[in-house]
């Protein structure tokens, strides 16, 4: 483990628990936890901080998943198809992922998070629909599902990894036209293979700070089951509120990081 404070250990594991709590409400609990690994770890590479926040997220993701399937409809088979293209394509986004540097990616999630907000905010009946469980979903969408919601943000989230949560929820939401909890509770399962895609490739690299990992994966564990629970009790309209304040809080927040 690199040379880190007791102080910095402290706020790391703090926002492991609240990425693991946002992760399992709507998604994007790294555009928490990496920008927290970037500052905390501001001598480590880029490739080593990707490589410990995917193995911390993917212990919470599991979680959350668990707690998922015990109580949402989810369409099980769905997932797991959407769920091996993402694997795909987040080990060869994570096998791309050695020569980014942490100047670039700041503002890369600055842009995607206001792109979320501004789809979010100018849909405002967007997830808030019922699911329909019970009706197949259409080869055509099952399709699109598995190449673009699978293998491109499966891709996106080897090679970068925030917001991969949260655009799963809304491209599910989407495609598949499902409500935003029902949505979440899909997505968990997709994103347990993209991390565990993304974390093969950074383990094989060496690229992963195992102890720190470790340590933090327990606090994310402990707010994606928290945060599971609560949005199963409170519903999709608690979830796009959540989506929203998480949105525009890291956007400033970067951008703060960013020019200052």
């Amino acid at each position: 483990m690199p040379d880190i404070s007791l102080t910095a250990l402290v706020v790391l594991c703090i926002a492991a628990a609240a990425a693991g709590w946002i992760d399992a409400v709507v998604g994007g609990g790294g555009l928490l936890l990496l920008p927290a690994l970037l500052l905390g770890l501001p001598h480590v590479p880029a490739a080593h901080i990707l490589g410990t926040n995917k193995a911390v997220a993917i212990v919470g993701t599991s979680g959350a998943a668990v707690t998922y399937l015990r109580k949402a409809p989810v369409k099980v088979g769905t997932a797991v198809r959407i769920g091996l293209a993402a694997l795909v394509g987040s080990m060869t986004g994570a096998f791309f992922a050695a020569g980014i540097s942490s100047d670039v990616l700041r503002p890369v999630i600055m842009v995607v998070l206001l792109a979320v907000a501004a789809f979010v905010l100018l849909r405002p009946s967007f997830g808030r629909a019922a699911a329909d469980t019970k009706t197949p979903v259409t080869r055509a969408r099952t399709v699109t599902a598995i190449v673009l919601v699978g293998g491109g943000i499966g891709f996106y989230d080897g090679l970068f990894g925030p917001g991969t949560g949260t655009f799963l929820v809304l491209a599910l939401t989407a495609v598949l036209h499902l409500d935003l909890v029902t949505a979440s509770a899909n997505a968990k399962i997709v994103n347990v293979c993209t991390n565990a895609g993304a974390l093969a490739m950074f383990a094989y690299q060496g690229t992963v700070l195992w102890q720190l990992a470790a340590l933090m994966a327990l606090f994310n564990l402990a707010g994606a089951m928290a945060g599971a629970r609560m949005a199963l009790s409170k519903g999709s309209e608690f979830v796009r509120g959540v989506l929203l304040v998480v949105v525009f809080s890291l956007v400033a927040k970067l951008a703060f990081d960013q020019w200052t």
